[in-house]
């Protein structure tokens, strides 16, 4: 999940095709319904992403009363209007009523605290939960924003891969040479900094003993002189969210896919290439296309159907873009990563958002 921000944004208005009363207000590569004549091209307004968590009293202010995603009605999600997908709100509060909005938007202010807007935290479900123990060397995970609302961290023409992002909870595993030992957790705890003491019902143990991680990241950490090794994985199958790759995740055939590696080698973490370093020894997502990037062939990408279960059972979640080579990116503040997520994907009926 992306980094919570609320920022006042330069809009581009165009048409709405299917109606003549809305229009579509578009910030970075997303667009919003909003009202016919509510803005122009030009114009500057507060953009609320989707997750966003919102108050009562800003959901009453808006209109916005019963039409919201979540058991409260409260949270912002992708939705078609009209036969257009609308991701986000886009708005003017009252609470902004003296706020230089320009200014804002020239100094990429975040309004979610002035606000009262939060990060929606899905739930976790109790295969997924567990005993956590304090875990400072856990080799942490890093939120990927949505290219479409950050277009530039790649330039026309940058080798790129993309893999294929799958829909499971993510399962973080560190390896601690000098200790010979595991810490297993979650997206949610690790970002605590917290370790899930080894249970066999646990999903994630599960996953990393069924494929025998512990072994594979021991000899990866000898190789690599590391005194730690991250390996960041996607668990997948029936009973982990609603898209299932053919996979079971409440028998022997839960899915494991790795996606990414990390490694603290003379003091110093590095993100490397998880095809280069595990092929053969540990499940991989699916690599779709290593080339020149191009939003087009990016976007593209994102749709389509899943490539995991080999059938096309269902619909692909979307990709996430790399560079070829591992880059800082001055438009995240860290790593050149980014995700593309499919509409059909974000506007599914039923669909599972666990942690």
């Amino acid at each position: 999940m992306s980094t919570l921000r609320v920022t006042a944004e330069v809009l581009t208005v165009h048409e709405h095709p299917n109606a003549d009363a809305l229009e579509l207000a578009q910030v970075g590569l997303y667009r919003a319904v909003v009202a016919k004549g509510a803005y122009r091209s030009g114009d500057v307004a507060l953009y609320i992403p989707e997750q966003s968590v919102l108050p009562t009293g800003l959901i009453e202010e808006l209109g916005l009363t019963g039409r919201l995603a979540g058991g409260n009605a409260d949270r912002v999600k992708a939705v078609r209007l009209r036969g257009e997908l609308s991701q986000g709100i886009v708005c003017r509060p009252a609470a902004l009523a003296d706020v230089d909005l320009a200014r804002a938007a020239a100094d990429g202010t975040d309004f979610a605290e002035l606000l009262g807007i939060t990060k929606w935290v899905p739930p976790v479900p109790p295969t997924m939960n567990g005993d956590v123990e304090s875990a400072p060397d856990l080799l942490p995970w890093v939120d990927i924003e949505n290219i479409q609302r950050h277009p530039d961290v790649f330039a026309p023409g940058e080798p790129v891969v993309l893999t294929e992002k799958l829909h499971g909870s993510a399962c973080l595993v560190t390896y601690l040479a000098d200790e010979d030992r595991l810490l297993v957790s979650s997206k949610g705890f690790g970002a605590k900094s917290l370790a899930l003491r080894e249970d066999a019902r646990n999903l994630y143990w599960r996953a990393v003993r069924g494929h025998g991680v512990a072994e594979v990241t021991a000899r990866l950490a000898e190789r690599l002189g590391a005194r730690r090794v991250g390996i960041f994985a996607e668990v997948y199958g029936a009973g982990v969210q609603d898209l299932t790759y053919g996979a079971d995740g409440r028998r022997d055939t839960l899915g494991y896919a790795v996606f990414d590696v990390s490694a603290d080698i003379g003091g110093r973490v590095r993100w490397l290439d998880a095809a280069a370093l595990l092929e053969g020894q540990l499940p991989l997502v699916p690599r779709l296309y290593l080339g020149p990037y191009d939003i087009g062939r990016v976007l593209e990408a994102a749709t389509g159907r899943e490539t995991v279960s080999g059938r096309g059972a269902h619909l692909r979640e979307g990709v996430v873009i790399r560079p070829a080579v591992e880059r800082y990116s001055p438009v995240t503040g860290g790593r050149a990563i980014a995700k593309a997520v499919s509409p059909a994907y974000l506007t599914r009926k039923g669909g599972t958002e666990f942690e």
